[in-house]
């Protein structure tokens, strides 16, 4: 981790138009840029204040330089400053250097900030990263917070639909006999999203941006043959994809969006020969420049408190069968 370390310089010419084209609506542009290179950015009219690691300063500097010499023939918008930072391949430099920062999510019911050391970080890696796995236990906050993410890009138009996914795989129970078309079977396995959702934007709103495509909610099968441009993707449950399903999900991924991967890799209703595509993406993409991996644990646990013993219990049982063998 580098010394922390001040740079103070001015954008000239003064041009009142440039300097708001530069920062973008509230400040967006620069925020965005805080994030991704985690720095501090201050500015009064054309003189910047940036604080933060010394590579990252460095970098962020010659970014806004670059970007002030762009605004005075175009207008800049996220895309353009996403393009900026991937071109000028500033988040490889500074990786090592970011240190999570808090992120506040706004949505109808009010602030969300991450509980805990790993929610914050899982936070900050989907404020930061294009493509985000959140791994662990049921009750730690993954679904909830990726929905909140995406609810609040979509407020703030950085995307322009959301679309929530989850494979409809058998938990030990049978489709086939329930009544209804496809839709009414899948049903249930998606209700956790619809849940999610009412409590970020209330039913109403909920129920008209479903009628209107702004929200899509999906089976997994539904997305073959798409590519998602300037969307929301969240992909619940991702344990229960196959190795297929997983690659044909991740290459969907278009210019502007976000894809969300969550799942609990002790919670697997494949058959049993099958591998997890989840799992399978863990040891294939661990290493791969961009995409972000957050791994809860039992104490990160949010819901009732015998829920994290629970976890706690099931995970020392496992552990003792990978010793012994199971049964023993």
């Amino acid at each position: 981790m580098s010394a922390r370390t001040v740079s103070e310089f001015t954008l000239d010419p003064v041009d009142s138009e440039r300097l708001a084209n530069l920062s973008g609506p509230f400040n967006g542009h620069l925020r965005m840029i805080e994030l991704r290179l985690g720095v501090e950015i201050a500015n009064r009219g054309n003189v910047f204040r940036i604080d933060g690691p010394a590579a990252a300063v460095g970098q962020t500097e010659r970014l806004l330089r670059n970007l002030w010499k762009d605004s005075a023939a175009e207008t800049l918008d996220e895309a353009a400053i996403h393009l900026a930072l991937t071109e000028t391949g500033a988040d490889q430099v500074v990786a090592d250097d970011i240190e999570p920062q808090e992120v506040a999510i706004r949505v109808k019911r009010g602030t969300i900030r991450g509980r805990g050391a790993n929610q914050a970080k899982y936070l900050h890696a989907i404020a930061t990263h294009d493509i985000n796995f959140g791994i662990g236990p049921a009750g730690t906050g993954k679904t909830f917070l990726a929905v909140a993410s995406a609810v609040e890009a979509l407020n703030e138009t950085r995307v322009q639909r959301l679309i929530l996914v989850r494979p409809a795989v058998e938990a030990g129970e049978k489709l086939g006999f329930l009544p209804g078309d496809l839709t009414q079977k899948v049903d249930p396995y998606l209700r956790p999203l619809y849940d999610a959702l009412y409590e970020m934007l209330g039913v109403e709103k909920v129920v008209k941006l479903l009628e209107r495509n702004v929200i899509e909610i999906a089976p997994l099968a539904y997305m073959r043959g798409r590519t998602l441009n300037d969307a929301y993707v969240i992909l619940d449950e991702a344990q229960n994809t196959t190795i297929e399903q997983m690659k044909m999900f991740l290459t969907r991924i278009g210019y502007g969006s976000t894809a969300v991967v969550t799942g609990d890799l002790t919670q697997i209703d494949l058959p049993k020969h099958q591998k997890s595509g989840l799992r399978d993406a863990l040891d294939v993409l661990r290493n791969v420049n961009g995409i972000s991996f957050t791994f809860f644990e039992a104490k990160d646990v949010v819901r009732h408190p015998l829920v994290a013993r629970i976890v706690s219990a099931y995970d020392a049982r496992d552990a003792k069968d990978v010793e012994t063998g199971p049964g023993v």
